[in-house]
């Protein structure tokens, strides 16, 4: 699969990022890593890696964190334990996961690459950088194992996934769509200023928009339900709501649609 690749590095009020970008039949993804105060935050897709190396190579870090164990997250892992001495933590869950082979499907391999096996050990509930301490925050619903850092010195959110944008429209059929605003309200409660996003970059007013975000999908939430008690079948809510169709349900055989949003709403009751 012949795979349309760039990078795009630049420094974002102070903390260092590279955003890899894949396109492919009119489907584009990207994700963003992060190095600040001698973290690096998540490694990139393997299919990125060669765009890569010369970032988790020079960058100056001493410690990788990963926000939650998804190929594109986890994709240069192994390449940063065999060229830099530094350790890299993974929520408790994934330790396991982590040294074995990766099980995912197969369109998310041609797209972000077979990650290789890679050691990593657990984080603590609070964790320091050279000059700070952070919150290690649980935040699940995109994947179990999803966590949100918080640098207390500079306000700056480190969100993994849980952001991405304001709307969503489709979700991978893993997701939980209640499970996801229980981790936005909690995040809410927190004292911050920048949010960094593994998919958006750095979020311009991101209380802000993670707050429209967690108010978007409780209406969303509701009117699912709404529509549940007048009767309607989950593909009648979901014409109803989400009449669009979108070029990542097709090419992922199913895997990220809005139908999902609908049945992760009704099975949460």
């Amino acid at each position: 699969m012949l795979l349309k690749k760039k990078v795009i590095i630049e420094s974002l009020n102070g903390v260092q990022s590279i955003n890899g970008i894949l396109s492919f039949q009119g489907v584009t993804l990207n994700v963003f890593c992060y190095v600040t105060d001698g973290v690096l935050i998540d490694t990139g897709g393997k299919s990125l890696l060669k765009q890569f190396e010369p970032f988790l190579l020079e960058q100056d870090y001493e410690q990788v964190w990963i926000t939650h164990h998804h190929e594109d997250h986890t994709g240069g892992a192994a390449f940063v334990l065999e060229n830099r001495n530094v350790p890299v933590f993974i929520h408790q869950m994934s330790l396991k996961d982590s040294k074995g082979k990766p099980d995912y499907p197969l369109y998310r391999q041609l797209f972000w690459g077979r990650r290789k096996a890679f050691h990593a050990i657990p984080f603590s509930d609070i964790m320091n950088s050279r000059n700070a301490n952070w919150d290690i925050i649980e935040t699940p619903g995109h994947s179990k194992d999803h966590l949100a850092f918080l640098n207390r010195q500079t306000g700056q959110l480190f969100t993994g996934d849980l952001y991405v944008n304001p709307k969503t429209k489709v979700i991978m059929q893993s997701e939980s769509i209640p499970t996801i605003i229980e981790s936005l309200k909690k995040v809410l409660t927190y004292d911050f200023g920048d949010v960094f996003c593994q998919h958006a970059g750095l979020v311009k007013n991101g209380r802000n928009m993670l707050s429209q975000k967690k108010e978007y999908l409780e209406e969303i939430q509701y009117q699912v339900l709404r529509l549940h008690q007048e009767g309607l079948t989950n593909k009648e809510i979901q014409q109803q709501l989400f009449p669009r169709k979108y070029p990542i349900t097709t090419f992922s055989s199913g895997d990220w649609d809005s139908l999902h949003i609908i049945e992760s709403v009704l099975m949460s009751e």
